[in-house]
This record gives structure tokens, C-alpha cells and sequence, in this order.
């Protein structure tokens, strides 16, 4: 099975907020330093997944936003 590069953002994001959680809650700190570790790894490897992702669209830089393109008109 492969994991999307957007699982592995919410993956990640979910780790580090576990560990400001901990970390808040006085957990033993050889537990939140490998916790941390673990998702600073994570981070480097969900930022490779994300750029590295097979992901096409038809907009540019030109459409700015994608709710309100500037300058173009629908």
C-alpha cells in the first residue's frame, strides 16, 4: 500500500503535536526526545514525498488564488 504524501504530512504534523503535548505534561524526556527526533525525520522524509509527489494541474502563477483568479475573467 502506498502512503500519499498528504497522509504522511498529517502523519507528521500529528507526531510533533504529540510531543508539544507531552512535553507540556512532563513525560519523561527520553521519550520526548526520540519522539522528536522520530518526527524531525519525518519532516525531512514528508517534505521529500511532497515534492518529489506525482501532482499535475492546469493552474499557473497567473491565477493567483484558486477561488479568485486575478485578472481573469470567468
Amino acid at each position: 500500500m502506498k502512503i500519499s504524501a498528504m497522509t504522511w504530512l498529517a502523519l507528521t504534523t500529528l507526531l510533533l503535536i504529540t510531543v508539544v503535548i507531552f512535553s507540556t505534561m512532563n513525560i519523561s524526556f527520553g521519550l520526548v526526545f526520540y519522539l522528536t527526533v522520530g518526527g524531525q525525520a519525518m519532516l525531512v522524509f514528508t517534505v521529500y514525498k511532497v515534492l518529489t509527489d506525482d501532482y499535475t494541474t492546469d493552474k499557473e502563477f497567473d491565477d493567483f488564488y484558486e477561488d479568485y483568479p486575478i485578472g481573469r475573467e470567468q
